[in-house]
């Protein structure tokens, strides 16, 4: 089976419905047959690398509501991140643009250390209140993460695998995700939103059990002539 994943690394729900879905999966019994891709997505590629506002002016500005309420809106996400092992440092944050993290996440992709790499960009942003689009931010993650210091210094100051995380970003559009995260079984299903960890169980349940319940092929037609092992039907 595989999973892939949209997700952007400043996405509070994208982190939550990371867990939720490996909080799932580590009680399913076929978790060695299930592959994870992380895929890229930019929820504002206008976003600036640096800005003086707060998370929560940021969030009161793009909703039209008051401060005070997106500092509400965030204590409650804060408190779902807490029931699933997550801490989100809201007054500390910094906001900024992610197309260099999605292009170290590729460059990640590529060397085997995508899972790796995008935990610490995460973990980063919400946690440890870093901004992941600054160069030697990204550098000390890539090399914490087991990758080529030098190597990965030179993809982030070349623009290499832009390319890559604008296909993925193209494949969602024509997917029609306009929200993340949002999850693609097997190119068959999808879960739009960071669900419950029931509804993670069931749709991997589901689709481990129709897969397996299915031909790789569906037939449209039986019973025709046919030839096997050197020998051909004949009437």
């Amino acid at each position: 089976m595989k999973i892939e994943v949209w997700s952007d690394f400043v996405c509070p729900f994208c982190y939550i419905g990371k867990r939720r879905l490996e909080e799932a999966l580590s009680s399913f019994p076929h978790r060695e047959n299930v592959e994870v891709v992380f895929r890229s997505f930019e929820l504002d590629p206008k976003a600036k690398k640096e800005t003086s506002l707060s998370i929560h002016e940021m969030i009161a500005q793009k909703y039209g509501i008051s401060v005070e309420e997106a500092k509400r809106a965030n204590a409650d996400i804060g408190k779902q991140a807490e029931e699933i092992g997550l801490t989100f440092r809201f007054e500390t944050m910094k906001p900024t643009n992610t197309f260099d993290a999605n292009r170290l996440a590729q460059y990640a992709k590529e060397k085997g250390k995508l899972d790796e790499v995008v935990e610490r960009l995460f973990y980063a942003y919400f946690t440890e209140s870093k901004r992941i689009s600054d160069r030697n931010v990204l550098l000390e993650l890539a090399e914490a993460a087991g990758l080529d210091r030098k190597e990965a210094e030179t993809v982030l100051d070349d623009g290499r695998y832009a390319e890559q995380v604008r296909h993925e970003e193209a494949i969602a559009a024509q997917l029609g995700v306009r929200g993340v995260p949002f999850f693609v079984l097997n190119q068959k299903y999808a879960i739009s939103g960071a669900q419950p960890v029931d509804v993670f169980r069931q749709a991997l349940e589901k689709v481990w059990t129709e897969e397996q319940q299915s031909s790789s092929l569906q037939s449209l037609a039986e019973g025709g002539k046919t030839c096997t092992d050197g020998n051909c039907t004949i009437d």
